[in-house]
């Protein structure tokens, strides 16, 4: 139990100085959060994770379509794109692999100043590893004008949940092994390429669909796979999913994955033709 009580007093923060009397309220709160995570570490070093029955069950999870379909963030940072797993995907596998517990907290609001300090945590209770990160997360929001101050405790509330997931998704990630990791993310990818069995031909029409509902043409999908339809393979359509649940969760913008066509000089002049030959007919 040694293990257990060490690592409890690093999770409970043993040793900071005190900020005050404490309400009863939140004595009772705080036993009460001891006395679980007592128990979770007892139960864990009496059941230890079976690592054959974990690699079952992340491969089952992630050979299911609308896991792989949420596997994968997707945004756009200055002029390049930045991807990876998702924090629903690590949730998965640290629900999979067994005996991890995870959170988010607001340790403190500061409204004068306008930030909150936060804390995402991962920890292993069978092998007593953990990740803890602390970090600002201030109420504003980036726009093209220029930040925007947060009031509304309901744009707060989302600005630090979003800030903490990100967090959390690393916390998560580091303190599982990364070969379970590595698999895993193979295997979402390989469930988006086969598409749930689907023809890929099926699998572009519904694609090109999806986009053409958000005002997306085929030349613009086009020219941001690099090739034409004809051409498009299972790798193509695969990213055309993760692109479209990005936009979907609002992590990038239409206009950021998939820019207005360019018009060239020559169609300007052969439209202003068509054009001058519509008002020159005479009308009857």
């Amino acid at each position: 139990m040694n293990n257990g009580s060490n690592a409890l007093d690093r999770l409970m923060g043993a040793g900071a100085p005190a900020v005050g009397p404490l309400g009863q309220a939140t004595a009772i709160e705080q036993s009460r959060a001891v006395a679980e995570v007592q128990a979770m570490v007892v139960v864990a070093q009496q059941r230890p994770r079976n690592i054959q029955a974990a690699v079952t069950e992340m491969r089952q999870s992630c050979d299911l379509e609308t896991m792989a379909e949420r596997a994968f963030y997707r945004y756009r940072r200055g002029t390049t794109n930045v991807s990876g797993p998702t924090v629903q995907l690590m949730r998965e596998l640290a629900r999979c692999f067994g005996n991890i517990t995870y959170g988010i907290a607001e340790l403190k609001r500061d409204d004068v100043a306008g930030v909150s300090e936060m804390q995402a945590f991962a920890w292993d209770l069978q092998t007593n590893t953990r990740s803890a990160q602390i970090f600002i997360v201030p109420h504003m929001r980036d726009k093209k004008s220029g930040p925007e101050r947060l009031v509304d405790l309901r744009d707060i509330y989302e600005s630090t949940a979003n800030n903490g997931a990100r967090r959390l998704r690393e916390a998560i990630r580091s303190v599982l092994p990364p070969w379970f990791v590595e698999e895993a993310i193979e295997r979402c990818n390989q469930t988006l390429r086969n598409g749930g069995g689907k023809p890929l031909p099926q699998r572009i029409a519904d694609a090109l669909k999806l986009f053409g509902g958000r005002g997306v043409t085929p030349g613009q999908i086009e020219t941001k796979l690099g090739r034409k339809q004809a051409d498009w393979n299972e790798h193509d359509v695969a990213q055309l999913v993760v692109v479209y649940k990005s936009i979907d969760r609002g992590e990038v913008t239409i206009q950021e994955e998939f820019p207005p066509e360019r018009i060239t000089a020559g169609e300007i002049k052969a439209n202003a033709g068509r054009k001058s030959e519509e008002t020159s007919q005479p009308t009857t």
